[in-house]
């Protein structure tokens, strides 16, 4: 049998694009990045790497030690009245060898370059800054950039997020999200050691979150991450009454307080410790279950496909799936002429979980906005962490599409 590499573009160097590169080139294949910004990072935030998205990342390579991460075996909820703490073990077992774990998007992604265009197995991926695609034929294969260029592909994937280009041409239509009628401040905070911050990474090791009692929808969300010498924070607070005609993309310490006023002084003491990054804003969205994420030789993926809210922290963790679903179905060896029905098994394998998941995570705001609890998602833990998407997709492709070309 003939061996064939096929040619992949990808638009959106984020987190999504980047490990199907990885995934894919891994499988031989030539593949293309073309990311809008002329210096792609991923700054001022911090994420949760689920069991299911740590897998799929172990799996392709990663070093854990480059991630600088802390384990999140749990999370401990504060009153936001009298500072008091509730302790919640998402396991009995912290002796576990795989956990989930929390880190700085900025690590997360130099990792997944390094693997992605560095030294390693197959051919190092191409990523290309600053280069806009501006039009894509899903049919033809081929993506249309800012400078006038038309690139041809086999198979192109959009990772491009919330405000996707190429989801527009596989719908036909433009998609906008939704107004969640939520916003939060997101930065992050120098922690030095100290038994005044003890709280903040005693056991259990993971998040700390506070639900206001009284008022409108708020609630904080703060973790340690880069090894424990950065604190995550995120204040969400309902945007309903916000002045859209003076909506601005950074804050300031002072308007957060003007929010949380009313929080236990243990909870806003925080807001002392030596800025890391600056405050920014963000309006959260909901994008609406689509039709389809495919069509012709491109689909969708990641935020482009599901955009989620944060109250699960899964939306990375689905970019990350899908990528890695992505590299079991398009092994070694694939043909150009096979990437419509490849991709119409990635819908059927990723779509339902994708509007799973989205649709929970607005379903996990409701509940947040009657009052909690902030961890409701308990009883659909094993559908979300438990989940083996490399094992589902291997199985897809074998009884699919046979193992002759399998290695993976």
């Amino acid at each position: 049998m003939s061996f064939s590499i096929l040619n992949i573009s990808i638009v959106g160097a984020g987190i999504g694009g980047l490990t199907a590169a990885l995934a894919l080139r891994r499988n031989g294949h030539h593949v293309q990045v073309f990311e809008a910004s002329e210096t792609k990072t991923e700054v001022g935030a911090a994420l949760g790497v689920p069991l299911n998205a740590l897998r799929i990342l172990d799996h392709l390579g990663i070093s854990r030690a480059n991630l600088k991460s802390i384990p999140w075996s749990g999370a401990v909820s504060f009153d936001s009245q009298s500072g008091e703490s509730t302790k919640i073990l998402f396991s009995e077992d912290e002796s576990r060898t795989v956990i989930s774990l929390l880190c700085h998007r900025s690590d997360l992604y130099e990792e997944l370059k390094r693997l992605a265009i560095g030294d390693g197995e197959g051919l190092p991926v191409g990523l290309h800054l600053g280069a806009k695609v501006v039009e894509c034929d899903p049919e033809a294969g081929t993506i249309s950039l800012n400078s006038g260029e038309v690139v041809h592909a086999d198979l192109i994937l959009g990772a491009d997020g919330v405000h996707s280009v190429v989801r527009t041409h596989i719908l036909g239509e433009v998609q906008k999200p939704s107004p969640s009628g939520v916003s939060c401040f997101r930065t992050t905070f120098e922690l030095p050691d100290g038994p005044e911050l003890q709280w903040l990474t005693e056991k259990p090791s993971g998040t700390r979150n506070s639900l206001a009692k009284e008022g409108p929808f708020r609630m904080i969300l703060m973790y340690p991450c880069r090894n424990g010498t950065l604190l995550n924070f995120i204040g969400f607070y309902d945007d309903s009454l916000e002045d859209a005609g003076g909506w601005k993309p950074k804050g300031s310490r002072e308007d957060i307080l003007a929010k949380f006023q009313d929080y236990h002084p243990k909870l806003l003491s925080v807001l002392d410790l030596p800025p890391q990054s600056e405050i920014l804003k963000w309006q959260l969205g909901v994008l609406p279950r689509l039709p389809t994420w495919v069509r012709g030789r491109a689909a969708l993926l990641g935020d482009a496909a599901h955009a989620t809210l944060p109250f699960l922290a899964q939306g990375a963790a689905m970019a990350i799936e899908e990528a890695g679903s992505l590299g079991c179905l398009f092994p070694a060896g694939t043909h150009p002429e096979d990437v419509p029905e490849r991709l119409k098994a990635y819908q059927d394998i990723r779509k339902d979980r994708g509007d799973f998941v989205n649709h929970e995570s607005v379903e996990q705001l409701k509940s947040l906005r009657r009052g909690g609890p902030v961890v409701r998602y308990q009883a659909i833990q094993a559908q979300l962490v438990h989940y083996d998407a490399l094992g589902a997709a291997r199985e897809c492709y074998e009884t699919r599409f046979g193992r002759e070309s399998s290695s993976t």
